[in-house]
């Protein structure tokens, strides 16, 4: 039998208007935040978010508001949904409303580039000791669209605490939305971060016009990369196989649906970064992950050859085709991760 939650949703991009939807269909006391107070007001009198997720009908129950106090007191639960860059300013002004054995899910994807933390290290620089254990982290192949369309789905949540990342699962989980445990939070957030930049190297392959086999090389090698970086901050590399590493790398890789992957792919066809992000309205996270991945890996002494060269294109205004060239020409190696 359901027990309902009340539960906030802190951003109202297209991966948090659809989990706020799935949590309110499910039954739960949704309340969900949106910074642009047009927005509240469109989605309160139409039932649509026509800015981040057009087409799809939310449910009659969802409220809406742009007072980050409505969304945040009394909660059982905060899910945060915001892009990495601000997730500490929003963490902050929203922490003095925050219920003390409030439960808080992160589902945003990055690493903060001033610090180069991942977001649960800014999670427990921010929060009280008893808030910070009850953390965990969403993440997993999910196109924001076809779970809205409820299309099947599996995803994973991981925390320190076992108790916590079951909670968040049987809060979550529905018939369409499967939801795995997990107990690596570094493993499952640095997958979700990484994927990103390797999507938009993938989709500045396509852009060029290459096929199927440089794809799949640049996944399988940037799998590599991404386990690399993980294993030097403590994750364990089983997750790298799992939802968050794989599963969500060859998403972002592969499908239509992914802005990374189409930031790639208009580089690859020689558009200026300025320009194509000039016309997004949604946060393609792996543009900024991949200066904080780079600086990270550097700092770290780890390799991640993918990595430099998206950044030499994204920040050094590297040709595409060169920087596939060089990382083709690389000395020889031997396979390893």
């Amino acid at each position: 039998m359901l027990i309902p939650e009340k539960i906030g949703v802190i951003g109202a991009g297209s991966w948090g208007t659809t989990l706020a939807d799935l949590l309110a269909k499910k039954g739960h006391d949704v309340t969900l935040w949106a910074y642009e107070p047009e927005l509240v007001v469109e989605m309160a009198r139409t039932r649509y978010n026509s800015i981040f997720l057009p087409g799809i009908s939310l449910s009659p129950v969802l409220k809406f508001t742009n007072l980050l106090q409505e969304a945040v007191a009394d909660k059982g639960l905060l899910l945060f949904v915001v892009p990495s860059q601000v997730t500490r300013r929003v963490v902050k002004n929203a922490l003095p409303f925050m219920s003390p054995s409030a439960i808080i899910v992160s589902a945003s994807k990055g690493i903060e580039v001033d610090t180069l933390m991942t977001v649960s290290q800014v999670y427990r620089e921010l929060l009280p000791h008893e808030l910070y254990a009850n953390f965990s982290a969403l993440s997993g192949p999910s196109f924001a669209r076809e779970v809205a369309q409820e299309m099947p789905t599996a995803v994973a949540v991981a925390s320190e605490r076992g108790d916590i990342a079951r909670k968040v699962q049987q809060i979550f989980n529905t018939r369409k939305f499967r939801v795995y445990t997990n107990n690596d939070v570094a493993g499952v957030e640095l997958g979700g971060a990484i994927k990103n930049v390797i999507a938009i190297a993938a989709g500045i392959s396509d852009g060029l016009g290459f096929g199927h086999n440089t794809r799949a090389a640049l996944i399988t090698r940037g799998l590599a990369e991404m386990t690399r970086l993980g294993r030097a901050l403590g994750a364990k590399e089983a997750t790298f196989a799992g939802l968050a590493g794989m599963g969500d790398l060859v998403l972002t890789c592969t499908g239509d649906l992914s802005r990374n992957r189409t930031v790639g792919m208009q580089l690859g066809q020689g558009r200026r970064l300025a320009e194509i992000l000039g016309e997004m309205r949604m946060v393609a996270e792996g543009v900024k992950t991949t200066e904080s991945a780079y600086n990270l890996a550097a700092r770290l002494k780890v390799e991640m050859p993918i990595t430099e060269k998206v950044y030499e294109v994204l920040y050094q205004d590297k040709p595409a085709r060169e920087a596939v060239l060089e990382l083709m020409t690389r000395d020889l190696k031997a396979e390893d991760y």
